[in-house]
């Protein structure tokens, strides 16, 4: 069922990274991460308030917030095209490259946004635009969290590769929460001043993390485990350098495909449910002000702050697994309870289902998964695996898990069982896929073949110590 690769023999020698890189590698992957989450909240919040009547005023409100939910979404087609080539290029030629093009990539597309003429100004060109600009965006998108998660862990001391995977956590958790306060802030304004500028102010500020990310970025040093593995490829012959076809190896690794994206899904799925649909079906439902929600979702970002280094770092202690396979097990025993509060109508009760859940299980299954991800594929694809499995996984379970619990709920009114039969159901892919995955705290990244490989080479390895 599960493998553990943490023994004393199989611990492989912490990466050749002084602590100074290692706080640049740490700094660029939180900052790159928080922009990322700072663009996705921020374009999530100005859709119903912003672009529907700035950019599509000859539509009824109701045609206008599906055409900008539609432009946001066609951010989403496009993030696992980017994910996928440059998944690859950055197997080819580092992850570092990538990660520079990237982060640029969405700091333009961003401020691009802020900068955006409306519709009163050059007609249909101003929503046509805003579709490029999230196509830019989405398109870098597809890479940045897998590969900052890539660079971070590779980079990584061994024994505390689940705190600084945990980091990417904290920049998404970061991105969030700026975005929320800059937005609630500028909402108090005038609405003519607020519709004229102030809407852009925040996409506009995202320059200045950009900036210090970049900054930042192009001083971090290549992952060493890449590093390794072109100096091997340059000492081999043509004819031993030769790599199997990304077709051969995924044929190879259909095992760890699977496990990871059940892995994805579970944690994906609550965070789509619980900060998506679930927002606008509370304040629908019970007639809560959708301040109560929003302040629940800010103190449990807060609580994130706090909890998800500590897991992180509970992590290297007992292992990815035991920690995922935790949070999983609470969200389904959570679930039914929640809905039981919120139906209760309660403001404080509300409140504090929303700052469990984003404090909770949403950001510590995540913080966990970027490492064992990490560590889950071998060198040789392991960016191009990540990025595929995080955007289909964000595809399907993101995409899937709102539509599936508005349909139920649609058709089976006045009742809140639906949205927890859902939640349980996309946590149990979470729950089968960590439950038959090895345990990979301590695993050597420099290793060609996936930990789900490994068992046999380490019973064969330990052998041969004892002998």
């Amino acid at each position: 069922m599960s493998t553990t690769t943490s023994d004393p023999i199989a611990t492989p020698p912490d990466p050749n990274v002084t602590k100074p890189e290692l706080r640049r590698a740490a700094w660029s992957s939180w900052l790159g991460s928080s922009l990322e989450y700072m663009d996705f909240t921020l374009y999530t919040l100005a859709s119903a308030l912003v672009f529907g009547p700035l950019f599509f005023p000859n539509e009824t409100p109701a045609v206008a917030l599906i055409a900008s939910l539609g432009v946001y979404g066609s951010g989403f087609v496009v993030r696992p095209i980017g994910g996928y080539i440059f998944g690859r290029v950055g197997d080819k030629h580092g992850r570092r490259i990538v990660l520079i093009t990237t982060l640029s990539m969405m700091g333009i597309a961003t401020m691009g946004i802020g900068l955006l003429p409306t519709y009163a100004q050059i007609g249909v060109w101003a929503p046509a635009f805003l579709v490029v600009l999230r196509l830019v965006q989405g398109f870098g998108a597809g890479a940045e969290l897998a590969g900052a998660s890539v660079l971070l862990v590779e980079s990584a001391p061994v024994r505390r590769r689940g705190l600084f995977g945990a980091i990417v956590a904290m920049g998404t958790n970061s991105g969030i929460f700026l975005a929320t306060v800059l937005w609630t802030l500028l909402t108090l304004l005038p609405d003519d001043d607020f519709l004229s500028w102030g809407w852009r102010v925040p996409f506009l500020l995202s320059i200045i993390t950009t900036f210090v990310a970049l900054a930042i970025r192009t001083k971090v040093k290549e992952s060493p485990v890449f590093e390794e593995a072109k100096e091997r490829r340059a000492a081999l012959s043509a004819a031993e350098v030769e790599q199997p076809s990304i077709l051969v190896e995924a044929r190879r690794s259909t095992k760890s495909f699977l496990l990871a994206l059940g892995i994805r899904m579970g944690e994906n799925s609550a965070v789509y449910l619980v900060k998506g649909f679930m927002v606008g079906w509370v304040v629908t439902t019970t007639g809560t002000d959708s301040s109560v929600v929003t302040t629940g979702i800010m103190i449990g970002t807060i609580i994130g702050f706090a909890t998800v280094p500590f897991f992180g770092k509970l992590s290297d202690k007992v292992g990815r697994r035991p920690v995922f396979l935790a949070f999983t097990v609470f969200q389904i025993l959570f679930a039914v309870p929640a809905m039981l509060l919120i139906d209760t109508g309660n403001p404080v009760l509300i409140a504090c289902v929303f700052a469990i859940f984003v404090g909770g299980p949403l950001p510590n299954m995540y913080g966990v998964e970027s490492s064992w991800l990490v560590e889950l594929f071998g060198s040789t694809h392991r960016y191009t695996f990540m990025t595929t499995i995080k955007e289909i996984g964000s595809v399907v379970s993101g995409g899937l898990a709102p539509v599936i619990a508005a349909g139920l709920v649609a058709v089976i009114t006045d009742s809140w069982w639906p949205v927890a039969v859902v939640l349980i159901l996309f946590a149990g892919c979470g729950l089968l896929g960590a439950y038959f995955a090895p345990e990979t705290r301590g695993r050597d990244l420099t290793t060609e073949a996936d930990a789900v490989d490994d068992r046999a080479e380490h019973v064969d390895r330990t052998a041969a110590v004892l002998r």
